[in-house]
């Protein structure tokens, strides 16, 4: 009872999404620049963070993010209540990513930062420690293979559910999971040697 209680609560969530999302485009249409500055915010900081752990390069993503949002300015009038603005600019902002990695053909690489500490206090020395744990976990997931980084990035850094991850990636549920099965099962071989610091860094 319980479980079917939340996911009528889920269908109504989403429905005034849809709804509020229909609306705000309309206004954003008839070139409402506060609409306009609503969606910047509340959008930005997701998007280019999906884009640069794509493409490893923080200009690129903002680039990316801007281009996402010019799309969507020329959309506008076109807009139907059946899509959420959420999923729509994630799927340009992951299509634009892939283009971004294929033009430039390079792996999305995380670029070592060179710290200096003198004698580091031991709060000071568990903070390093943790940052250091952290660029290693980033740089496995931006060694993966590009669709499993999105699937990855998606599900567990934007919190989609797998049907929402599938639907900006254009691609069936299962796929997804087959996705992250093969993502997961790589980063864990990846970060087998640093167990034991992730372990402590969790407990």
């Amino acid at each position: 009872m319980k479980r079917s209680e939340h996911s009528l609560a889920l269908e109504l969530a989403r429905s005034r999404t849809l709804e509020e999302d229909a609306k705000l485009m309309s206004r954003v249409a008839q070139g409402d620049p506060l609409a306009c500055r609503n969606l910047v915010q509340h959008h930005t900081g997701p998007l280019v963070g999906l884009a640069q752990r794509m493409t490893g390069n923080s200009q690129e993503a903002e680039d990316i993010v801007q281009e996402a949002f010019v799309r969507l300015w020329k959309q506008s009038p076109d807009w139907t209540p059946q899509a959420r603005i959420s999923t729509w600019l994630y799927r340009v902002v992951h299509n634009l990513a892939i283009d971004a990695i294929r033009r430039t053909k390079r792996q999305n690489t995380m670029s070592d930062e060179k710290m200096e500490f003198i004698d580091p206090a031991p709060d000071q020395q568990q903070k390093i420690q943790h940052k250091d744990l952290t660029k290693k976990v980033e740089t496995a997931i931006s060694q993966l293979p590009e669709r499993q980084r999105t699937a990855i990035t998606l599900v567990h850094h934007r919190d989609m559910s797998n049907k929402e991850a599938a639907s900006v990636m254009e691609i069936s549920v299962d796929a997804l999971e087959s996705l992250l099965a093969r993502g997961r099962r790589s980063l864990k071989m990846s970060l087998e040697q640093h167990r034991h610091d992730l372990l402590g860094a969790q407990s």
